[in-house]
Order: structure tokens, then sequence, then C-alpha cells
């Protein structure tokens, strides 16, 4: 069921703003789905969801490689019969008040800190569609 991305029902974004890892689905320089484990924070507000991570990580290089116009990605999380997922546009943030930002919002969803990484960045996605059963 499609929804508004920057107007989500009430109970899809409480569904975003439970514990839940999700999975984040980039494309490969060759056009393969590369998918991992990662955390999400969804801010509808702002119209993007975050992922916190290692600049040396392969997510980051599908997305790098994609260029300026940044790489079509997906973040979908799932819990028995409900699921949601959200669209977009990644590009990578590396300034630090962006990096903090995205430190605090995952702190506030999952509940803990990451340790310092001065290699972390953000994969930012500016949302372009969103669906799901919430």
């Amino acid at each position: 069921m499609a929804t508004d991305p920057k107007n989500p029902s009430d109970s899809y974004l409480g569904f975003w703003r439970e514990y839940h890892m999700c999975t984040l689905t980039t494309p490969r320089p060759d056009g393969t789905p590369h998918v991992v484990a990662v955390g999400v924070t969804y801010d509808p507000e702002n119209g993007y969801a975050r992922v916190i991570t290692n600049k040396h990580s392969r997510k980051v290089a599908n997305v790098l490689a994609a260029g300026a116009e940044g790489a079509r990605v997906a973040v979908c999380q799932v819990d028995k019969g409900r699921w949601a997922t959200l669209e977009g546009v990644a590009r990578i943030r590396t300034k630090a008040e962006v990096v903090a930002d995205a430190v605090g919002r995952y702190a506030d969803r999952y509940g803990r800190t990451p340790a310092p990484n001065p290699d972390r960045v953000v994969i930012e996605i500016a949302l372009t569609r969103a669906m799901g059963r919430a």
C-alpha cells in the first residue's frame, strides 16, 4: 500500500519509530543489487531516511559509483505481517554536523550511541516513495 513519504499515517510512522533492523539495497556498478542489514532513521518532516556507516563500506562505494546524481536505493523493515519500504536517491554526507545529527537520530531510535568513528559518514536518502503495511 503506497503512502506519502513526507506525510505518513500515524501507524506507518510509529512502525518506523520502533526498534527494528532494516535492509539497505544499493546498486553495484554492474547493476546487481547489494543488500545489507543496517539501522535506519526516518525523517518525514524533511523527507529523508539516513544510515550511518563507515566511509570504506561497499554500500558507500556503491552510492559514490552512481555519480553526482546519486543512487536509487531502498530501505525496508519487516516484523511478522508488518512491513515498510522507503525508496529514494542516496548521497553521501560527510560534514561533521550532518553526521552528528544522524548519530543522534540513530541513538534515539536504537537506544544506544555508537562508539566514535572518525570514518563515519551518512547515507542520506531523499525520499521519493513509501509503501508498506504497518
